[in-house]
C-alpha cells in the first residue's frame, strides 16, 4: 500500500496547477499489479482541467487494462484527498463496487481507506440506461 502512496506522492511533482496550487496525484493498480500515474492538469478554463484520477485511468485503458484492484490518491496537503464525484462515476465505469480506494493521510499517519461503493452508492452504470 505505501508503495502505491509513494507513487501517488512522486506524479505530484508533475502536476499543472497555476491557478488552485493543489496539486494531486492518483496510483491506480491493475488486477495484474501494473500501476498506471495520473496528476492533475489544470487549464485557464477550469472544465477543461484533468483530474488525477482521470488521467491515471486513461493511460490504463489506453494500455488494455480494465479490472482494477486499488487507487491511491494524494495531494500536496497530504490532507486525505478522496476522488471528486466525476473521478468516482469514472471509476465506475470500468470498476467494481469493491475497488480499494486509499487516501494519502501524511507522513505518520495510517490511509484512510474507503470502497468505492462507499464513496459512491447507487451510481450510474450501463445498468441504469437500459
Amino acid at each position: 500500500m505505501h508503495e502505491l502512496i509513494d507513487a501517488a506522492r512522486d506524479v505530484q511533482t508533475t502536476a499543472h496547477v497555476p491557478y488552485s496550487e493543489y496539486a494531486v496525484g492518483a496510483a491506480l493498480e491493475t488486477e495484474a499489479g501494473e500501476v498506471f500515474v495520473g496528476c492533475n492538469i489544470e487549464n485557464a478554463n477550469y472544465s477543461n482541467s484533468l483530474h488525477a484520477e482521470e488521467v491515471a485511468i486513461a493511460e490504463a485503458v489506453k494500455n488494455g487494462h480494465r479490472e482494477f484492484a486499488r487507487i491511491a490518491v494524494s495531494s500536496g496537503r497530504r490532507d486525505g484527498v478522496t476522488p471528486c464525484g466525476m473521478c468516482r462515476q469514472t471509476l465506475t465505469e470500468f470498476c467494481d463496487d469493491d475497488l480499494l480506494v486509499i487516501c494519502d493521510e501524511g507522513e505518520g499517519e495510517p490511509p484512510t481507506e474507503y470502497t468505492l461503493g462507499e464513496l459512491l452508492p447507487n451510481t450510474i452504470s450501463e445498468e441504469t440506461l437500459e
